[in-house]
């Protein structure tokens, strides 16, 4: 099959944004081989300050992945003193983060997916509080697309001193202030703080730049004080290769095209999700969560998600074939991004109508 045909609906750089060499400022070397403990570039720490900025945050540091990060954090935070909270359908990298912290002697204890209600059973059962409870949650789910519920996790943290940790890795860049039914991401792509509307000194956000923004790079942010003490307490800050300057070259790239282009593209991925919604619709299925750009096709019957992925594949459409660790069933999902055109959702439509032409009569199934 001519790779030109083949339509690719697997990529997670939601806006689209490429960072062709071209488009990018020069960079005299690649790396100075020096850690970060020992120096960093300018350009680092300005592109942190506007991280913090976009995100409503008081602080912010690069780093080279959320895995270097996550390595650190409940140890940096201080293993001795803390309880890990972390959600059951967290990303698997906040989990092994947890581990860590686990292997040090913190407890860790796991509540149900995004629910407010177990979490406050969890902490309650925990008192008299001897340890500062750390909840930890992805801000949106890549799973099932949900936005965490943040404003209540802060509430039942905030009489016990606690601290909030989270994955905003999804939703940097795709969800911002003022969203609305209309308007479902909102303005600006700071993330889920600014979405709901919160600047609390309580939370810290781990965020990659490599899903809306394009960019394999990280950061944390929050609180000074608690960043501060993330620097400080940081290994992977000693042990590991800071970004490259290539690296934070498409950084600022990616958040000048976001400052310029963001909401316009933003708009049109809304737009282009509904579409593909609409088609499948009309040809007797479901796609979904809602505007989220990871668009799970409901079930089929008759067809498995494994076969389904399959036939689309054979007729040159790529999707992901994934089990979400929200709900581990096998989903068929293809992630749509601004860079695709009308005419390629449609084709996809088509593709799958074909794929699907076999199915049993008997209901069509939901997105779960």
């Amino acid at each position: 099959m001519n790779q030109a045909s083949v339509l690719d609906f697997t990529s997670a750089s939601y806006l689209g944004l490429r960072h062709s060499w071209l488009a990018l400022e020069p960079w005299a070397f690649l790396t100075a081989g020096v850690p970060a403990a020992l120096a960093e570039p300018p350009s680092a720490r300005a592109a942190a300050r506007s991280l913090a900025r976009l995100t409503g945050t008081e602080s912010a540091v690069l780093a080279a992945s959320t895995l270097h990060v996550f390595w650190d954090l409940f140890v940096a935070l201080g293993t001795e003193t803390i309880t890990c909270y972390i959600d059951a359908g967290a990303y698997p990298i906040a989990g092994w983060g947890t581990e860590r912290a686990a292997a040090h002697g913190a407890p860790v204890r796991r509540f149900p997916h995004q629910d407010a209600a177990a979490l406050g059973r969890l902490l309650g059962a925990q008192r008299p509080a001897r340890r500062t409870p750390v909840v930890v949650t992805d801000g949106v789910c890549p799973g099932c697309g949900s936005v965490a519920p943040i404003r209540r996790y802060l509430q039942l943290l905030q009489p016990l001193g606690g601290v909030l940790v989270v994955d905003d890795t999804q939703g940097l860049g795709l969800v911002g202030a003022g969203a609305s039914r209309w308007t479902p991401y909102g303005r600006g792509g700071g993330g889920v703080l600014p979405m709901a509307g919160e600047t609390s000194a309580a939370v810290l956000v781990v965020s990659s730049m490599a899903k809306a923004f394009g960019v394999p790079i990280a950061f944390v942010a929050g609180p000074g004080a608690l960043v501060e003490r993330y620097i400080r307490r940081s290994e992977t800050r000693v042990h590991c290769s800071q970004p490259s300057m290539a690296h934070l070259s498409a950084a600022w790239h990616a958040l000048e095209m976001n400052r310029r282009q963001g909401d316009r593209r933003r708009a049109r991925l809304l737009a282009l999700i509904g579409r593909l919604q609409a088609g499948a619709r009309r040809i007797g299925l479901t796609a979904g969560p809602g505007s989220f750009p990871v668009q799970t096709l409901g079930a089929v019957p008759g067809i498995p998600p494994v076969r389904l992925y399959q036939r689309l594949a054979e007729a040159g459409v790529r999707t992901v074939l994934h089990r979400p660790a929200c709900d581990p069933v096998p989903r068929c999902s293809l992630l749509v991004t601004a860079a695709h055109t009308p005419g390629q959702i449609d084709r996809a439509i088509a593709a799958i109508e074909a794929a699907t032409a076999d199915r049993t009569a008997a209901g069509i199934g939901s997105t779960r």
